[in-house]
């Protein structure tokens, strides 16, 4: 009897601190590799991923009234990775004190085939990224 392979998917929480971005990208490109992910697309995933970690890490509890989480889910589904980066923080608004020029989120349109930025009704951000695989996948 085969067995088909299980895909591999991240559930994980990470503390909304600058070295976190690396590992959130270490994490996504296994899933996404082990997915069938081209270079292209890897390369796509992890600069839109990067950004929607760093967006939580410096926006999301910018008021440090309490340590910061990411949670990240990476789920591949037919020949695309599907992304969320969640925060518990305030939320998104405009930051004149912020150390970027206000560009990530149009790089996270970009390079990713989909992407949804909301606040939770809970508190928080979503940032929901979909990826195509290969060329001409999902």
């Amino acid at each position: 009897m085969a067995f088909a392979p299980t895909a591999i998917v991240l559930d994980a929480v990470y503390p909304a601190r600058a070295p976190s971005v690396a590992a959130v990208r270490h994490a996504v490109t296994v899933v996404a590799t082990q997915s069938g992910a081209d270079e292209e697309a890897l390369m796509r995933i992890n600069l839109a991923v990067s950004e929607a970690v760093t967006n939580a890490v410096v926006h999301a509890y910018r008021d440090g009234a309490r340590p910061g989480e990411v949670r990240v889910v990476a789920t591949p589904a037919d020949g695309a990775l599907e992304v969320s980066v969640r925060d518990t923080g305030v939320g998104m608004s405009p930051r004149p004190d912020s150390p970027g020029l206000g560009r990530g989120v149009g790089l996270m349109h970009h390079a990713a085939q989909r992407c949804e930025v909301r606040l939770r009704p809970e508190g928080g951000t979503e940032v929901a990224l979909s990826f195509a695989l290969r060329p001409g996948g999902a």
